[in-house]
């Protein structure tokens, strides 16, 4: 048996729980994976919570809870080529992250390169992927500007970092507390609030050429109005508004291949996954708070012991 964090019933923390459970067996395409880190995230306290993702089936209860993790291949499944027993590897579970154990289907599993440590690539699969995916579905090219809403977030942070490394200029709207952060990472902050389209026609005079946006409503609303190619208008948080504006959602491409990109750019140094707070799995609830209370700046991670 080995030790998982779960959600019993859809609700508040009142919902979870440690429970010992058997390793889970792969299916084709599948990897089992021993766990030696979990990257934690937003959607891990709403999945908790009810929400279900596009086209998922009903969650089975007890679910482990977690959406990314990298460790180490255990055993294979059927049909699987291009992974070994033994490897180090880092994707999206199918089966929790917040476990001694976890299956990672193999379109959305890569090797971890050496130079990166299981704790930060256990932080890529989910934020840093959907940057890189949106970042590339806007498609700017060098000298162009990107406005991100919602900069200093776990994807805007990452999108800003893999933009930057594209040569494009960003422009990121972030609280007061953030701004030396993100002005860090090479962003040119603006606050937040009423009149927002002004302070960033202020911050870029030369206007922006794209908007992504990860926190919707207002914001959203008042970022579009400076694009006049609604085309480069997209969304990771509110996917109800953006089309009606003449966007798009986020797409996620969900593979293999945008993972290694991810990673790539980690070890090149273009890339830093910001993980400023760790613990041990034994503390899974306290790094859930963390991140469902907002106190997280940069990501969270759970370490399984190896």
């Amino acid at each position: 048996m080995a030790k998982a964090y779960v959600f019993t019933e859809h609700g508040g923390p009142e919902a979870e729980t440690f429970i010992d459970l058997p390793p889970p067996s792969p299916g084709p395409g599948q990897l089992l994976v021993a766990v030696r880190a979990a990257g934690v995230n937003p959607v891990d306290w709403k999945l908790r919570n009810g929400y279900s993702r596009p086209g998922s089936a009903p969650t089975e209860l007890p679910a482990v809870l977690g959406s990314e993790a990298a460790g180490v291949v255990k055993e294979i499944g059927a049909g699987v080529e291009g992974f070994s027993v033994g490897d180090a590897v880092f994707g999206s579970t199918l089966t929790g992250g917040y476990a001694e154990y976890t299956l990672l289907p193999v379109e959305v599993t890569a090797h971890k390169p050496d130079a990166v440590s299981f704790t930060d690539a256990a932080a890529l699969p989910v934020a840093a992927a959907t940057a890189y995916d949106a970042v590339n579905q806007v498609a700017l090219p060098p000298g162009d500007t990107l406005l991100i809403i919602g900069v200093g977030g776990g994807v805007g942070v990452a999108a800003a970092q893999i933009a930057r490394a594209f040569g494009v200029r960003v422009v990121g709207t972030a609280s007061a507390g953030k701004k030396e952060f993100v002005e860090s990472l090479g962003v040119v902050h603006v606050p937040p609030g009423p009149d927002l389209a002004e302070r960033i026609r202020a911050a870029a005079p030369d206007g922006v050429d794209a908007v992504l946006d990860l926190v919707g409503g207002a914001d959203l609303e008042a970022a579009a109005t400076l694009l006049a190619d609604r085309t480069k208008l997209i969304s990771a948080a509110d996917k109800g508004t953006v089309p009606r504006l003449g966007g798009a959602a986020v797409v996620r491409l969900r593979t293999a291949a945008v993972l290694d990109e991810v990673a790539k750019l980690v070890v090149s140094g273009s890339l830093r996954p910001y993980v400023t707070r760790t613990f041990p799995l034994e503390r899974a609830d306290e790094a859930l708070r963390a991140v469902e209370e907002g106190h997280a700046r940069g990501k969270i991670v759970i370490e399984v012991g190896a």
